[in-house]
């Protein structure tokens, strides 16, 4: 068995035991990177669950790496080709010095596998669990420092109890977390600290995804141009403080997880594997519906720049920059899908230049025979293809309607208004 190596792939992470040389040999020449998985914690926990201390001292012989699962990491699964379990939501395989796999059922003459030994296998899955949801809160992290985004300020600047007390409850989840790293276990004392966090989180999470739709909203309802360029400004900078709020609520509901499985691994071992599977359902339904109100916020603003290009002929100035906007606002979310694990698929859409529309509008007229003609000559009387006489054109109308209006105005001793195009 010194040369055999077991593979366990929960959907998330793929965890590599045996040992130590052979671990090291199979990740370099894979080229996977790893982490740590941490075997040894499993050590007093199943020893005491056996009743027998070899059993802790079977697992610390054995060196666990956790490979996150990447394009490169699945193709290695691919290769090797892992079985799927019979409940535990893991799938699992070993191979031999040479590559070649090892059916399960020869693993049954061997009792110090992990892969049928049912208490070490859920222990492996509960530290997989842990390693994955560590790296997404690792790379959120990033993305906060990416974005220049310090969540804490953002809290800080909104007057809403519901956030103020979004930031104590991150303050005792990493002071748990801190002491976890320290001891190697979350006792009963640690945990009671903790348990009530994540009504806290939740709420702020729903108050967060209530902002998003409230801002979209807020843009959907601009009737005049420029009053939806200023909005749609406004939203590109509100719409990335959510989005660093939501990622904040996602990265301590991970938190709380991690904790809550080690806690577990400690007080009831036998409740682990059942336990992980509801977390991580738990998981995937925070990450649905936190993609669904994004999603629906990427909707709204796609209606409001589609609806700014058929403006841009008239507003030079303020169509594009409702683009430029909804533009922002997509990019912010796209890279906010990626680091929750997000699937994600868009392509930006393009502000109309000012020309092409001019040109585009003078083709159609031309296009329309000789109702085309009178259209043309209202644009300009030499040639619908020199935009520059189209320019000139709609400025003096524009001119000659504003003073019309402005005379009018006058004649009634009422300030004039604007012209809305």
């Amino acid at each position: 068995m010194d040369d055999d190596l077991q593979l366990i792939s929960d959907g998330d992470g793929l965890a590599v035991i045996g040992s130590p040389t052979a671990v090291e040999r199979f990740l370099v020449s894979e080229g996977l990177p790893s982490k740590d998985l941490g075997l040894p914690r499993l050590g007093p926990t199943l020893s005491a669950v056996a009743g027998a201390a070899q059993k802790g001292a079977e697992i610390a012989a054995d060196s666990g790496r956790w490979v996150k699962l990447t394009e490169q990491s699945a193709h290695a699964l691919e290769k090797y080709g892992l079985m799927k379990g019979s409940n535990s939501g893991v799938s699992r395989a070993v191979l031999t010095k040479n590559g070649k796999i090892k059916g399960l059922l020869e693993l049954e003459k061997t009792p110090g596998s992990f892969l049928t030994n049912p208490a070490r296998l859920a222990g492996a899955a509960g530290l997989m669990a842990q390693l994955a949801m560590q790296q997404t809160m690792d790379e959120i992290t990033d993305y906060l420092a990416a974005i220049d985004a310090k969540v804490d300020d953002v809290l800080r600047a909104q007057k809403d109890v519901v956030l103020a007390d979004m930031i104590g409850a991150g303050l005792v989840i990493e002071e748990a977390m801190t002491v976890r790293e320290q001891v190697g276990r979350v006792s009963a004392v640690t945990w009671s600290k903790v348990q009530g966090t994540a009504m806290t989180i939740a709420r702020t999470q729903a108050y967060a995804l209530r902002q998003l739709d409230a801002l979209t909203e807020k843009m959907e309802h601009q009737t005049k141009i420029g009053d939806l360029a200023k909005t749609s400004k406004d939203a590109e900078v509100a719409v990335g403080e959510w989005l660093a709020v939501l990622a904040r609520c996602f990265q301590l509901h991970d938190a709380i997880s991690v904790l809550e499985l080690d806690r577990l691994l400690d007080a009831s071992p036998d409740e682990l594997d059942r336990h992980r599977l509801g977390l991580q359902v738990a998981r995937q339904n925070r990450r649905e519906l936190i993609s669904q109100s994004t999603e629906r916020l990427l909707a709204r603003v796609d209606a409001v720049v589609d609806r700014a290009n058929t403006k841009v002929l008239l507003h030079p100035t303020a169509s594009p920059a409702v683009v430029h906007a909804g533009n922002h606002v997509a990019v912010a979310v796209v890279d906010f899908h990626g680091r929750l694990g997000i699937e994600h698929g868009r392509q930006l859409m393009d502000a109309r230049r000012w020309l092409d529309a001019a040109a585009e509008a003078g083709e159609r007229a031309l296009d329309t025979g000789a109702g085309g003609v009178n259209a043309a000559r209202r644009l300009g009387n030499e040639t619908l293809h020199r935009v520059r006489s189209v320019t000139g054109r709609l400025s003096s109308e524009i001119g000659e309607r504003a003073l019309r209006r402005r005379g009018d105005d006058e004649e009634r001793g009422t300030p004039a208004e604007p012209v809305e195009q």
